[in-house]
């Protein structure tokens, strides 16, 4: 009998592209407008002010044109760069970087309050229609609610690579359900790992040795106690769902408590599809958990007090306006916050390519270099109308560039045809999403920050073929996305998304 012949091949993925505007070589459509509108007001300057003038309107012309359109390999221009250099010494002038907190801070109240982006959150706590209690958490300045799930990841190790195929067929099934669900406006992934203090193996053991064992067991499993948590670490996982307090564009935004109602219902059903995906088990976040969370990543110290407290049997009772740290001071490329120092960098290229479904496993795995790792995937799923015009608006715009020259470039011809298969898998159905990420590492004393930082920037993030940027002058601001609080940064920008695009 003729043996069977495994054909299995791993898949590949890729495709993912950001959308390009029409205009004239890298300028957006508001800056090739900003183009022939100069190029009338100088032509203008040469008949009536002579040639002078006319230099000079062609040269102003020129100089603004190059600061909008001379980017680097991050996609920053010279304007983008320029204006968050003012916009830090500007902060820094007026010491809005530094925070202090607390009964000694300039706070009134007298609280721990969460800084920055997310000062006026505020967090509540009801119960799913399972019984289970769930953190909501409430940011007025966008009227958005989040709630948080923690899971236990199965990973890869020992499983067969058709299993994590179907996962990966399962999250990006979950993640286009995520545009038919009301009101979803974001989602997020964050992946931590951290040093294990041990007491949760010492509270798990000594809860399980029966009286009656034999000396030799009692005597390994205390051995193994004293031993397994040095140099182990703990890796925790958290998917966050933001939700705009508006059921519909234009709507009468709700309350916590009307919105609760309406995910009371919801929650079980989104759990279940999670756990599908290779999440593991999965459940809501109550208050207290959440707590715990913002606490120890604020003040890492704090992690081995908790993990000590809840091994007694004792834990620690906190509330939203403890969490936050009690000083902070936001440098150009790092952040000072409690007993910690991090740096955080952002996603500006995907990977270029086909890529496997382990391009982040060294990313995400811990690292002897670094306290503290946080690895926050940021997705914002668009609605399926708004999706089609999407795709075939970036489809005609890449292929007008395509077509407009007898000899095009060989990267307009990868991109319009990347277009052109964006949008037949959109027309099957298939989901569009925008997507980032925030990386932010921690360390307990200001030495290690360089080898963390080179570990990042000179193995980590090459590792997974990302092009990452340090988020200069906004280093607590991506400090705050990286969490599992559900913010969504283009709600947060100064200059609109949509006039950012433009140009």
């Amino acid at each position: 009998m003729a043996a069977i012949e495994n054909t299995y091949r791993e898949p590949t993925y890729g495709n993912w592209r950001r959308p390009r505007r029409a205009g004239i070589g890298t300028l957006g459509g508001l800056a090739t407008a900003g183009l022939f509108l100069g190029l009338i007001v100088t032509v203008i300057c040469f008949f009536i002010g002579g040639w002078l003038a006319g230099l000079i309107a062609l040269i102003v012309l020129g100089l603004a044109l190059a600061v909008v359109s001379v980017n680097d390999k991050h996609n920053k221009s010279l304007g983008e760069r320029a204006f968050g250099r003012l916009a830090f010494h500007s902060a820094r002038r007026k010491k809005t970087n530094i925070y202090r907190s607390g009964p000694l801070g300039l706070t009134p109240w007298g609280e721990f309050q969460l800084p920055g982006i997310a000062a006026g959150s505020k967090l509540y706590e009801f119960h799913d229609s399972y019984g289970r209690p769930f953190a909501l958490i409430h940011l007025p300045s966008t009227a958005h609610y989040t709630v948080v799930f923690g899971t236990q990841p199965d990973g890869a190790s020992l499983v067969d690579p058709e299993q994590v195929d179907a996962w990966v067929a399962n999250w990006g099934g979950w993640l286009a359900s995520l545009s038919n669900e009301p009101a979803v406006v974001a989602a997020s992934v964050t992946v931590e790992t951290a040093p294990d203090s041990g007491a949760r193996l010492r509270r798990e053991v000594e809860s399980n040795i029966h009286d009656d064992a034999p000396a030799i067991a009692k005597a390994m499993l205390r051995e193994a106690l004293e031993t397994y948590p040095q140099g182990s670490a703990t890796i925790r996982a958290w998917v966050a769902l933001t939700f705009s307090a508006a059921a519909r564009s234009g709507g009468k935004r709700r309350t916590a408590e009307e919105i609760s109602r309406d995910l009371a219902s919801r929650l079980p059903g989104l759990t279940e599809r999670l756990e599908s995906t290779g999440a593991g088990a999965c459940a809501p976040l109550n208050a207290q958990e959440l707590c715990e969370v913002v606490r120890v990543a604020y003040d890492p110290a704090a992690a081995r007090l908790i993990d000590e407290a809840h091994y007694q049997g004792t834990p620690v009772d906190l509330t939203w306006g403890e969490v936050g740290p009690s000083a902070h001071q936001a440098d150009w490329a790092g952040y000072r916050h409690d007993s910690g120092h991090s740096v955080s960098w952002t996603m500006t290229g995907a990977p270029r390519g086909h890529i496997l479904s382990s391009v982040l496993a060294r990313l995400v795995a811990p690292h002897a270099e670094i306290d503290r790792k946080r690895v926050t995937l940021l997705y914002r799923p668009i609605e399926s109308g708004r999706a089609a015009a999407i795709v075939e608006s970036d489809q005609t715009n890449a292929l007008t560039r395509a077509s407009s020259t007898n000899r095009p470039t060989a990267r307009s011809l990868v991109d319009a045809r990347a277009a052109q298969a964006t949008a037949a898998e959109e027309a099957k159905g298939a989901g569009l999403v925008n997507f980032g990420m925030v990386v932010t590492a921690t360390v307990l004393s200001a030495h290690g920050l360089d080898d963390a930082v080179a570990t990042v920037e000179g193995n980590l993030g090459p590792s997974a073929r990302l092009l990452m940027r340090r988020a200069y002058g906004s280093q607590d601001s991506a400090f705050a996305a990286s969490l599992p609080l559900g913010l969504v940064l283009p709600k947060h920008l100064k200059v609109p998304e949509e006039i950012r695009e433009a140009m």
